[in-house]
């Protein structure tokens, strides 16, 4: 049976009304430690310098998409490598990739450049990832 309320409460809930925060009671949250909230300031100053390379400078060549397609590829389906390091920016222009984005250990680091190194085209690999606790 719905009550004249339920409506009510959906949008209170919606609108911010509610206590909800859209995770489980808990979760994400160490016990003890205060959540703070993330700040990327430094990176983004640093991604709006002349010099940064981001994907929005990816190559449009057939060659430079081929090589960023097989480095992507390869990456994805590394079992070694955490999601975060599947998920870092892969940047091709004139055969020069860049690697940018936050992997968990040294290993990963090495491996993603490693496999981009192996594409065939590649001509130099700027390998720009970062290592990150967590």
């Amino acid at each position: 049976m719905r009550t004249a309320w339920t409506p009510l409460l959906a949008l209170a809930i919606a609108c911010g009304g509610g206590t909800s925060t859209g995770t489980a009671p808990g979760e994400g949250t160490t016990p003890g430690v205060a959540a703070s909230p993330a700040d990327n300031t430094r990176i983004n100053e640093r991604d709006r310098s002349p010099d940064a390379v981001t994907p929005m400078q990816q190559g449009e060549d057939a060659g430079d998409l081929e090589i960023t397609r097989r480095i992507r590829q390869d990456v994805v389906q590394s079992g070694d490598l955490s999601m975060s390091a599947k998920n870092v920016k892969i940047i091709t222009k004139d055969g020069v990739v860049t690697l940018r984005g936050p992997v968990k250990t040294p290993q990963e680091r090495t491996e993603i450049a490693d496999i981009a190194q192996r594409v065939a085209g590649v001509k130099q690999v700027d390998n720009q990832l970062e290592i990150t606790a967590g």
